[in-house]
């Protein structure tokens, strides 16, 4: 189908808005008292380094030796690891919508996500994300993070579009002040209905939506 009020592409984070964040606060909560681990330390290590992590210039086993495994510790890395990659959830009700309107409408989807390459890669596999998103704009693949205004306009160069031909999905207001000072259209994602409701503003009704609203669907249902 021909894509809706000239919407060619959406942008979409990850953390937030297909899955949860991959490595919050809460999850180092989590492993903190699972591994018997000083969280304050933890998190004092952790915000010293992430971002360099996030940007692909550590690797994953480099962050867990600066922020975990800096002193000896009675459990493994593999173990760590597993605890660490095992926090992150789908929201499926989001992975579904993108689906529908990416054939629906025939649009591109663009992640443009801050994420570790490692755990980027656990996260594509797990959620089969490869099976609608067309490319990824991650940090660690282009070493830029957000809010920096440059990965966006990476994205648009990527996608080939320009900025008023995108949608962008994001759930921190800053990064959808950005990306909107670009002139790419924004939603600041907080739950399902108030985003569909934002999307239809676009002209992109996701498919239930759509088809609530055809004549035929009134039509059956009158009868």
């Amino acid at each position: 189908m021909r894509p809706a009020a000239g919407i060619t592409c959406l942008f979409l984070d990850i953390g937030g808005v297909l899955l949860t964040d991959g490595w919050t606060h809460d999850g180092r909560k989590r492993a903190a008292a699972n591994f018997n681990l000083d969280l304050a330390e933890m998190e004092d290590r952790h915000h010293l380094t992430f971002d360099t992590y996030e940007e692909g210039k550590l690797t994953l086993d480099e962050y867990l030796g600066r922020v975990v495994f800096h002193e000896e510790r009675p459990f493994t890395r593999a173990q760590f690891r597993a605890f660490m990659l095992a926090q992150s959830e789908a929201h499926p009700e989001m992975i579904d919508l993108v689906t529908q309107l990416k054939v629906r409408h025939g649009l591109k989807i663009a992640v443009v996500s801050n994420e570790g390459r490692e755990l980027n890669a656990y996260r594509i596999n797990e959620f089969k994300l490869d099976e609608f998103v067309d490319f990824y704009i991650s940090s660690c693949f282009v070493h830029v993070r957000k809010p920096d205004a440059d990965i966006y306009r990476l994205a648009l160069d990527i996608a080939q579009v320009p900025a008023r031909q995108v949608v962008y999905i994001e759930n921190t207001p800053m990064f959808v002040q950005v990306a909107e000072g670009l002139g790419i259209r924004s939603i600041l994602h907080t739950d399902y209905t108030s985003t569909c409701t934002q999307l239809d503003s676009f002209g992109l009704p996701n498919g239930d939506r759509a088809l609530d609203d055809s004549p035929n669907h009134t039509r059956s249902a009158e009868l």
